[in-house]
Formats: C-alpha cells, sequence, structure tokens
C-alpha cells in the first residue's frame, strides 16, 4: 500500500474519512483521532521497508531535537541548527544518484521543508509558543499531504486544527473536500491515465515531431497527476477540517512566467519566496553586493530561488538544468518589466495579453520537456545512430 495508490488504500482513505466526518459533524474534537490516522498510515506505509522505517524514525528525533534546542537558544545558535535541519535533505539528495541511496523514505523533500520552515520562523521569532511532540508529528506526518504536498505551514495548520467550526462551517468547508476529492480522482486515475498511455505510445525517433508531441502530452500527463494528487490531498484534508493551501490555481491561464508560478505548484514556489527569495534579496541588498541596484539584486534573487527548487527535486542534470532554465526566465522577466517600454506600453491590450499568454505557455512547456529528462535520451539516440 501506497498514498493515493491501490485500492487498498483508496478503501482505508475513504473510511478514515467517512469516520472523520461523523465525528466532526457530531461536533467532537478529532485531533487525536487525525494523528491517530496519521501514525497509523505512516506505520503501515513506511514499514513495508524496515531501513525507510528506520530513516523516518531518524529524521524525527533529529529534526525535533533541534527543534527544542533552538526553542532555547539564541538566534546566533539558532542559524546554525537551521544549516543543520537541511543536512538531511542534502545527504538524501546526493545518495539519491548513488547506489546507497541513504536516507532514502517517501516525502523526504516535503518534510524537511516543513521543519525548515520551522526553524527559520523560530529564528525570526514568530514561533515563540513550546512546540509539544504531538503538535510536531501531527503537522509533519499529517497523511493527506506527508508524501507529496502541499507544503503548509506550522502555524497555519496549528491553528485550524484547533480552531472550533460551526457546523454549517464544517459541511460547507466538507461539501468542497468531496468534490476536489473526486476531482482529484478523475484528473489522476482518467485524464492523467490517457495522456500517459498515448505518451507511452510514442516512439524515440530523435525528430522535432517526436519531441513536440512528447513535449506536449508530458506536460498535460504530469498536471494532470499532480494536480490530481494535489487535489485529493486537499480534499481529504477539507473532509477533516483542514484548510489545506491549494497547489494549483489553472497555470495553462498564465500570461507570463511570474504568474504561471502563482499558479503552479503553489505551496513550493510561496516557500521559496518566503524562506530564499526574500532572504537572498535582502542579505544581498543589506550588504551592497550590487550597489544597491534592486534590479540587478531581485534578478540574482531569481536566480538562486529557482536553481535551488531544481536541486530540491534532485541532483540530476535535468532537474538541475530545469531550474536554471527558470531562473533565467524569472531574472529575464523582471529585467523586461522594468526596462522595457514596450511592455510599459502594451502590456493590458488584449492582442498583447494573447501573444504573452501563447509565448508563455510553450515556454513552460520546454521547460517541462527538460525536467522530464527526455532531451538527454533523444540526444543518446542521434549520438548512437
Amino acid at each position: 500500500m501506497n498514498y493515493y495508490e491501490g485500492n487498498q488504500f483508496f478503501f482505508f482513505l475513504f473510511l478514515a474519512l467517512l469516520i472523520g466526518f461523523i465525528l466532526k459533524y457530531l461536533g467532537k474534537n478529532i485531533e487525536y483521532y487525525i494523528l491517530g490516522l496519521s501514525l497509523a498510515f505512516a506505520a503501515v506505509i513506511y514499514g513495508k521497508n524496515i531501513k525507510m522505517l528506520s530513516y523516518l524514525i531518524g529524521f524525527i528525533i533529529f529534526q525535533y531535537l533541534l527543534v527544542l534546542i533552538a526553542q532555547r537558544s539564541t538566534n546566533k545558535k539558532t542559524k546554525s541548527l537551521v544549516i543543520l535541519s537541511i543536512v538531511p535533505l542534502i545527504i538524501n539528495k546526493i545518495f539519491a544518484i548513488t547506489h546507497w541511496h541513504l536516507l532514502a523514505f517517501i516525502g523526504i523533500s516535503y518534510m524537511s521543508f516543513k521543519t525548515i520552515q520551522i526553524m527559520l520562523e523560530i529564528s525570526d521569532g514568530l514561533i515563540k509558543e513550546k512546540i509539544s511532540l504531538k503538535d510536531y508529528l501531527q503537522f509533519l506526518l499529517f497523511f493527506p499531504t506527508v508524501s507529496s504536498g502541499p507544503i503548509d505551514r506550522s502555524r497555519r495548520f496549528e491553528a485550524d486544527i484547533k480552531e472550533k467550526q460551526t457546523k454549517t462551517q464544517y459541511l460547507e468547508l466538507a461539501g468542497v473536500g468531496v468534490y476536489r476529492l473526486v476531482l482529484g480522482l478523475l484528473y489522476k486515475l482518467v485524464l492523467s491515465t490517457y495522456a500517459y498511455h498515448h505518451l507511452s505510445l510514442l516512439t524515440n525517433t530523435g525528430t522535432i515531431t517526436y519531441s513536440l508531441k512528447y513535449m506536449y502530452l508530458y506536460t498535460f500527463y504530469l498536471f494532470f497527476d499532480f494536480a490530481g494528487y494535489s487535489l485529493m490531498a486537499v480534499g481529504s484534508s477539507n473532509i477533516l477540517g483542514i484548510s489545506t493551501p491549494m497547489n494549483f490555481n489553472k497555470p495553462f491561464l498564465s500570461i507570463d512566467i511570474k504568474d504561471f508560478w502563482n499558479r503552479w505548484h503553489i505551496s513550493l514556489s510561496t516557500w521559496l519566496r518566503d524562506f530564499v527569495f526574500s532572504r537572498v534579496f535582502m542579505e544581498a541588498t543589506k550588504k551592497k553586493r550590487f550597489n544597491k541596484k534592486r534590479l540587478t539584486t531581485a534578478m540574482y534573487a531569481y536566480m538562486v530561488n529557482m536553481v535551488l527548487m531544481g536541486f530540491w527535486h534532485g541532483l540530476t542534470i535535468s532537474y538541475i538544468i530545469y531550474g536554471f532554465y527558470h531562473g533565467v526566465l524569472m531574472a529575464g522577466f523582471e529585467y523586461y518589466q522594468k526596462k522595457s517600454k514596450f511592455y510599459k506600453a502594451n502590456r493590458n491590450k488584449t492582442w498583447y495579453k494573447i501573444l504573452s499568454w501563447f509565448i508563455t505557455i510553450n515556454l513552460i512547456m520546454i521547460g517541462l520537456y527538460i525536467f522530464s529528462g527526455e532531451p538527454y535520451k533523444i540526444i543518446t539516440t542521434i549520438l548512437k545512430r
């Protein structure tokens, strides 16, 4: 059994959600019920592999100890602890490209960002209350989102799970949750499967026609697969009374690359904006790295932000180039927005928005084509000739 895969998981998911719905409808506090579910799902899914379960337990103990120490430390020491909290993710990414696969377990990238957020907000003085082991486990292992997000924020999650909703408020949220869960199933099990079926029928001929077909089909396959999962995760959360943030908002309507990152994998892009881009920008400004030139500083921060996003996905060449590619797009668009008279004169005109949309969508698809790793297979095919 795995998260959002197979009949067995969905049977237990629907059973868990049904019981949760009944308890919430009756006005019961289901905080411990949710924690019990998260621990039970984790025990069954991670318990299939003793090594993976050991890595998970070790990761939780290590990170929670860092959280406890951080809450008792000065600001300077906390910054060192933040760096330590990143180490397990770095080890995982490095060893993922070897045959050892050290610290390899489901959801480590997402759990790491959750813990790093807690550590950074402790350092910033935003989290002052002691984080109990119960609250930490509840947030870290929340079963609808533990494997692939969306990446929630601890303070928002904590406020949500402790909030006393009226019956009307809960029924409205649960109704939306059911809709999202069903739509997610449609996306992932029908539309994603349909796109993947046609993708698998393609033969690598190393031609431009093949590349274009693969690029468009892969884009739709990836969107329906990941957006479908995200909808199911958010829908399940809603049925349990948790307003987990949405991960996608009609990304194929984006009229520029910034608009795209406000619509695609939103929880990741906002996490990077808040904890990477803004900090890199402020540090570079403070240290006068670019002689107080805000545009150059912003372009630099975008590059760092997006390259890090590529490394977060993995250390393969396709992910790294994908991050660099989007860094160039974001930095380039920032320059274009600020310096182009043509943009300023035409940005609100209908014809310009249509043209900008067309260019943006194709740039996005080229990026996802790079992300897929297929270009390197094509290069190999051509070289073999």
